[in-house]
């Protein structure tokens, strides 16, 4: 008897990525539905000279991989969420994360604007959607997303939000905000025929 609806599961793929210490880490934990895969190090006096820690002096840990979880959206769809590492030296790794993603959440701090730079241009330079999620810190001054905008020269039709990583409800909106994107660029593409 058909009961009208798929069994049919669609999965894919979501970056969340940005500077170090920015949220990517608990973002990922706040909302997947399985325990993350972290491949957290402690941050040693061999990072002295090579990570910018002024920012985060609490920070004891960090992301020398990825993160990985998984979040079911709708009854037929799963995302699987990829959370790159923020220091630069590990980088290289970020083409191989990338890999059959839809889209990314670009966490940003704006304590360190900065540190946004370098992944805005990493996507936009691979042609993969995004959003801006702006990570609002506890104590953090809190600007107008129009002057995150305007200060991050972000094209005409980027989505910028605001988020709290430790916040369920607050990330699972940024992702469903990157997934309608990707798939709204992906119709475009289609339409002009790419």
């Amino acid at each position: 008897m058909d009961s009208g609806r798929s069994d049919t599961v669609t999965s894919t793929k979501i970056v969340v990525a940005g500077g170090f210490g920015v949220g990517k880490t608990t973002f990922v934990g706040a909302v997947s539905e399985i325990t993350p895969l972290r491949t957290e190090a402690l941050v040693t006096n061999e990072s002295e000279g090579v990570d910018d820690l002024a920012a985060t002096p609490a920070k004891s840990t960090t992301t020398v991989a990825m993160d990985f979880g998984r979040i079911t959206l709708a009854e037929d769809l799963v995302l699987y969420l990829f959370g790159t590492p923020g220091q630069e030296r590990f980088w290289f790794m970020w083409d191989d994360l990338c890999i059959g993603a839809i889209g990314a959440v670009v966490i940003i701090d704006t304590q360190r604007l900065d540190a946004a730079f370098a992944p805005l241009d990493y996507f936009e330079s691979r042609g993969i959607p995004f959003v801006c999620a702006v990570n609002q810190f506890e104590g953090a001054h809190r600007y107008d997303l129009a002057d995150v905008r305007a200060a991050l020269a972000l094209r005409p039709g980027v989505p910028i939000i605001a988020i709290d990583a430790r916040e369920r409800r607050s990330v699972k909106r940024a992702l469903l905000t990157v997934t309608e994107y990707s798939l709204r660029q992906l119709d475009v593409a289609l339409a002009a025929g790419h």
